[in-house]
């Protein structure tokens, strides 16, 4: 059996009550630490907290070598968790697609994800968002710029855009940095910066930070330890203007 159970934003304690049980009687524990991270709680902490010992993995270890995840699974009930909601990631979705196809029995329990909770602390609606897009750290002869396609389309079609930033083993990328990127991008293809972008930092935690406003004001702003996330709106409702006027400054 392989159990895929999200443990939410931000610390040990954000996990489901029925996903601390699954935890706890499980023969074995692996936990993915590339897509997101619990930065309220490293791993000593989530070992003392769930009372089990757990395997760390990179991305490798989860796309490319997942044969020791699959074989526990085989061999007992296995648990696989993840920051945030667990089948949000694809790279997720192809792991459960191949125990399937060894036979092996799935599972999943849900948790609070980032998207879900950008929509709460910005008061931007969740209906209204499009795709989603990520901006990555530019690498010698590498700068992409189909996050700002992305976004550009979705304010054509008046929908919001959640803006995932880089997360590196030695640094995460800040809202500074994501929005310094974009404005990049647009000069690039020499096209306009959007005019508003809502900044968010440790969405789950007990004092989240999420600022509103132009490029300049985001960039300048102090948004503290990671993990930070970006939206850009499309025209905004009276509603989610208010919101963010209130709780954003705005």
């Amino acid at each position: 059996m392989l159990t895929f159970i999200g443990l939410g934003l931000y610390d040990e304690k954000d996990i489901s009550v029925k996903g601390l049980e699954c935890i706890k009687s499980a023969d074995s524990v692996f936990l993915e630490g590339y897509t997101s991270r619990l930065m309220g709680a490293d791993i000593n902490k989530l070992e003392e907290y769930y009372g089990k010992k757990i395997t760390f993995l990179g991305r490798a270890d989860v796309e490319q070598h997942p044969e020791n995840i699959l074989k526990a699974a085989e061999e007992g009930n296995a648990v696989f968790l993840t920051g945030g909601d667990p089948m949000v990631s694809t790279t997720h979705a192809d792991l459960r697609i191949r125990a399937k196809e060894r036979g092996i029995k799935t599972g999943i329990i849900h948790a609070a994800s980032i998207q879900n909770a950008v929509c709460g602390l910005s008061g931007l609606q969740n209906y209204r968002f499009g795709k989603s897009c990520s901006v990555p750290y530019p690498e010698k002869g590498w700068f992409p710029t189909t996050p700002l396609d992305t976004i550009t389309h979705n304010i054509e079609n008046d929908l919001h855009t959640l803006v995932f930033l880089d997360i590196k083993p030695d640094r995460h990328m800040t809202v500074g940095e994501g929005v310094s990127l974009i404005e990049q991008m647009a000069e690039k293809k020499g096209m306009k910066t959007p005019e508003i972008f809502v900044g968010i930092a440790r969405a789950g935690s007990p004092e989240p930070v999420v600022i509103a406003g132009d490029a300049g004001k985001l960039k300048a702003a102090d948004f503290g330890e990671p993990l930070h996330i970006i939206v850009v709106p499309a025209k905004l409702h009276l509603m989610e203007k208010e919101y963010l006027e209130i709780f954003a400054g705005l």
